[in-house]
């Protein structure tokens, strides 16, 4: 469990309670089971058909919606490699189910005989579909089939479990597509990869709450009508969005201090970074504080190094080595210190007490530097030199991230 500290400072006095945070269970992406029916001969493949209906749900992606054009087929694979990027890990067999697959799923058929025997291969491809496709709400997992003559597999029914019928999924869709279109009002596809990711980021947490009982928790239907959810809905919306505006952005899935958890790969100015949006809901990190709700920057745009430290990421598709730090929150925000320089972070913090902002964050490269400007700032309550008649503060320590989270009270 991951263990956040609220403290409140009272002139000299510093009082401390111990906050507990609960991770979210992810559901897992499918379920399988199996059924052999010796004797029977199925050509595999022989019931394979081609995306018709995709543009409703799909009409903004970066995907010619043409498959049946051969000149139109070398830049189709290009478009999907760039833009799913679970999509450019698989091998070539597994390409192949993943858009048999995704085009059974944007079809809403019942069943579809697959281009393999292998049951890891279909499974591989389910999952990098909903890696790559956070808007899929109609089905949660599938079914398989396999089929034997001879005692020897000769072909594979993959059979989606969908959660209601193409009527209910079209209107659910133009429902989800006026509340999309309501939160996307502040932002365009001519703005920064970074300011559509931070605006998403914001969004989501300022508009939708953490809430495990919520119904649909598990995809965008929580998100975008309930405006509650988990982490997996969470990331799913992030995706959807993210896709929307142009960024490339993955599901991926893993463990968080041990629990269940769904958070982000995402690719800015050609780089990767990862953004846990559930974890920047500052709800999420402590559900009984009496403080607004505001959002925690320490998870927007982070480096591998740095979500390993709390994150566990499982083996579904490999995932690229996430160095860059340009498009980090705390960099580009001026906000990151290398070095120890209390007059220019007293600066940031005289700032935001003197414009009555509700409080600021500030991150270091160090677990030196970090611990140095706890105490410093707030052990030996040197900010009272910075912030003219403060009297008391909220704080949020995140060793794991070297970042001082301030809250003015």
């Amino acid at each position: 469990m991951r263990n956040w500290i609220k403290k409140i400072v009272l002139s000299v006095a510093v009082c401390s309670i111990f906050l507990q945070c609960f991770g979210c269970g992810a559901e897992n992406f499918a379920e399988a089971y199996n059924r052999i029916e010796d004797g029977i001969k199925k050509e595999i493949g022989s019931e394979y058909r081609g995306a018709k209906d995709t543009q409703a749900v799909w009409e903004d992606a970066d995907i010619e919606k043409k498959p049946d054009e051969e000149t139109q087929k070398p830049r189709q694979e290009d478009q999907k490699e760039s833009v799913n990027y679970a999509y450019s890990t698989l091998d070539d067999e597994t390409k192949i189910v993943y858009n048999e697959v995704l085009d059974t799923i944007l079809n809403q058929s019942e069943e579809v005989a697959v281009s393999t025997v292998d049951t890891k291969v279909l499974e591989n491809a389910y999952k990098a579909v909903c890696a790559d496709y956070g808007g899929l709400f109609w089905v949660s997992g599938y079914v398989y089939t396999q089929y034997t003559r001879g005692g020897s597999l000769v072909g594979m029914e993959f059979t989606p479990k969908y959660t209601m019928s193409y009527d209910e999924r079209i209107a659910t869709q133009e429902q989800i597509d006026e509340s999309v279109e309501e939160l996307l009002a502040g932002i365009s596809r001519l703005d920064t990869d970074y300011a559509k990711a931070k605006y998403v980021f914001e969004i989501l947490i300022q508009n939708v709450d953490y809430d495990a009982t919520m119904e649909n928790n598990q995809n965008i239907i929580s998100v975008f009508l309930s405006r509650a959810t988990v982490c997996q809905g969470y990331a799913c919306a992030t995706q959807y969005l993210l896709n929307k505006l142009g960024v490339p952005c993955t599901i991926v899935t893993g463990t968080a201090e041990g629990e269940s958890h769904a958070w982000n790969l995402v690719r800015l100015d050609g780089e990767y970074y990862y953004m846990d949006t559930t974890w920047g809901n500052s709800r999420y990190l402590d559900d009984s504080s009496q403080m607004e709700k505001y959002v925690n920057y320490s998870y927007l745009a982070v480096t591998s190094e740095e979500i390993s430290r709390t994150h566990l990421l499982d083996n579904s598709f490999p995932l690229p080595e996430c160095t860059a730090m340009q498009n980090n929150y705390f960099v580009r925000e001026g906000r990151y210190f290398t070095e120890w320089d209390p007059d220019t972070i007293g600066g940031l913090l005289a700032q935001a007490w003197n414009t009555g902002e509700n409080g600021t964050a500030v991150k270091f490269s160090s677990p030196e530097l970090y611990q140095q400007a706890m105490n410093y700032f707030i052990v030996e309550q040197h900010i009272s030199e910075y912030c003219d008649n403060i009297s008391s503060i909220y704080y949020l320590e995140d060793p794991e991230q070297y970042v001082l989270i301030l809250n003015f009270l």
